[in-house]
């Protein structure tokens, strides 16, 4: 419907994916010189208006598909920028690391997949670490539904509490870590431990969470150290030692607080 340069189209889910398919992209050429989610300029297409109030969105291995949303628990899930640039993070994910989709491995996943949409989120809008809300998902859910927004990086477990959908079971610390069978073993509940330490170290440096913290979160996706079955420890390990061979004492200060303080390390 709208190739690349093109001008609007008039339909909204059309416009919205369009805009942030561009600011994810620019997020990850601009800062981190990739080229595209595979590095070698992959073209970025997205389907909209997907099934029949689908609720949903996702990356297929080739592309991004949206969903209308049911317009009673979900709106269309265009409307989030964090969310497309979640999304296509499982693509660069793919390409680098190839993380496990189960256990810490796969929350691993999740999480890397939420601190890259929030960073695309506050690329686009300018804002520093601590000017940001680090809501996950804000705008998806109706008017109907009591909630902020998917997920809290900064307060996990808060983002939602709602008669239909329950209230928002994400940990915020390893104390609180949930062993389940369900959701892959719990990959999009446990990943609020791993999402609020980066919260954590991203406010502690203060200017641009995309800078400092991001670049090392970057870093460490992209380390050939980092080994597809890594759990919280062995990717809270490899940010430190790698916030210590690129940048200052300050950030290396920063992560490793972060990750004590959501009890990861001791």
């Amino acid at each position: 419907v709208r190739a690349e340069g093109a001008r609007p189209s008039g339909d909204a889910a059309v416009d919205e994916a369009y805009a942030h398919l561009g600011s994810t992209y620019k997020l990850f050429w601009n800062v981190y010189k990739r080229h595209s989610i595979d590095a070698h300029g992959l073209p970025l297409i997205g389907t909209v208006h997907y099934g029949e109030d689908y609720e949903n969105a996702f990356w297929n291995g080739a592309q991004m598909v949206f969903g209308d949303g049911d317009g009673e628990i979900f709106n269309r899930f265009t409307i989030a920028v964090d969310i497309i640039g979640h999304e296509l993070t499982h693509g660069v994910i793919d390409t680098e690391a190839a993380l496990l989709y189960q256990g810490q491995s796969g929350a691993l996943n999740e999480s890397l997949c939420d601190v890259f949409g929030a960073l695309v989120k506050q690329y686009s809008l300018g804002q520093t670490a601590r000017q940001a809300d680090w809501l996950v998902g804000q705008g998806l859910f109706t008017e109907k539904v009591r909630a902020r927004a998917l997920r809290s990086m900064s307060e996990p477990g808060t983002a939602y509490d709602d008669p239909v959908l329950g209230k928002d079971p994400q940990p915020a610390h390893m104390r609180d870590y949930v062993d389940t069978p369900r959701d892959n073993g719990g990959v999009h509940i446990n990943s609020g431990i791993p999402n609020r330490a980066f919260y954590l170290a991203a406010t502690a440096l203060n200017g641009n969470a995309w800078q400092g913290a991001g670049q090392v979160w970057y870093d460490t996706l992209c380390d050939k150290r980092l080994r597809h079955d890594a759990g919280f420890k062995d990717f809270a390990g490899l940010t430190i030692q790698i916030a210590g061979e690129k940048h200052d004492a300050a950030v290396r200060r920063a992560i490793d607080d972060a990750w004590k303080a959501v009890g990861v390390l001791p």
